[in-house]
């Protein structure tokens, strides 16, 4: 079996790759903030926005954002936004989230995790757990299937989470897990997690932790055994396209894996304005629905 990386791209995405070319020249190439002065200078004025949701499960409290869908719900869809675990809120997904929720008839619920540095890992993960918890063991979405995912970080939020609630035997209460561009190698010990090891986001979020590679934060070098079928969602010239080969080959020894690249597309282009960008969209949301009929 031979094996290349336009084995995993859909040839009818062509289409869009000169947009796609277009849209990378004008934006140029973005990097997060470097340092904590140019963190805070970012995050003036995105304090969290007083109309979230209190959930409480196992003695803990998180903030989530619910967004029904116009009818009967089919679904829930459980969602961790990105921002390097220490930028982002919900908030800002509300378009993308609600739009989610009225194509495929159900609940998204988006999680208002804590952020590095004031909030270092465990925290992320813990309110991650705290949400699904709570999620699992309300009445009103009882018979309803459930979905995970995320977005950056909040991919890798989605697979620690399915990590704990397996060690519950809870994992198999989602039907899948739809991952865009996740971080799975935060050690910088991986071929992959080496392009990302300077990153000042993992020294802000898990710079204290003694052991990186505890798949709490690196999930790539967790058992992957017993997970939902996942998709994996990224793009060509994403500086973490091969940690996310790495964690779908991982994952495609014990399970289930959709692995989907898309041409000239660079990290976080799903929220782009662009043909690229909504078929990708597309393609998470015909997923998603798959894994909720």
């Amino acid at each position: 079996m031979r094996l290349e990386l336009s084995t995993f791209i859909d040839p009818a995405l062509a289409e869009h790759v000169e947009e796609a070319r277009q849209e990378n020249a004008r934006r140029g190439i973005r990097r997060g903030p470097g340092s904590l002065a140019e963190l805070w200078e970012i995050r003036r004025g995105a304090d969290r926005l007083p109309d979230s949701t209190l959930v409480e499960a196992g003695g803990r409290q998180v903030p989530v954002r619910l967004h029904l869908p116009c009818a009967v719900p089919r679904g829930v869809h459980l969602d961790f936004h990105g921002g390097g675990f220490y930028l982002g809120r919900t908030a800002q997904d509300d378009v993308r989230n609600q739009r989610l929720a009225d194509a495929l008839g159900i609940v998204v619920v988006s999680v208002d995790h804590r952020l590095a540095p004031e909030h270092p890992w465990p925290a992320a993960p813990d309110d991650a757990e705290t949400a699904a918890l709570w999620l699992l063991g309300e009445e009103r979405f009882n018979a309803l299937k459930l979905t995970i995912g995320g977005f950056s970080a909040g991919a890798t939020l989605a697979v620690t989470t399915l990590l704990r609630l397996k060690e519950r035997g809870a994992a198999d209460r989602f039907a899948g897990a739809a991952l865009q561009f996740g971080t799975y190698d935060l050690s910088g010990l991986t071929p992959a997690g080496r392009l990302i090891a300077d990153e000042y986001f993992i020294q802000a979020y898990a710079g204290h932790a003694p052991d990186r590679t505890v798949p709490d934060i690196s999930p790539v070098f967790g058992d992957l055994r017993g997970l939902p079928p996942l998709l994996v969602v990224v793009g060509a010239l994403d500086v973490l396209l091969e940690d996310n080969l790495a964690m779908a080959a991982r994952a495609a020894a014990v399970g289930e894996v959709d692995l989907r690249v898309y041409p000239e597309s660079r990290h976080g282009f799903t929220n782009r304005d662009t043909g690229m960008a909504r078929a990708a969209r597309h393609d998470v949301e015909r997923w998603l629905a798959d894994r909720l009929s």
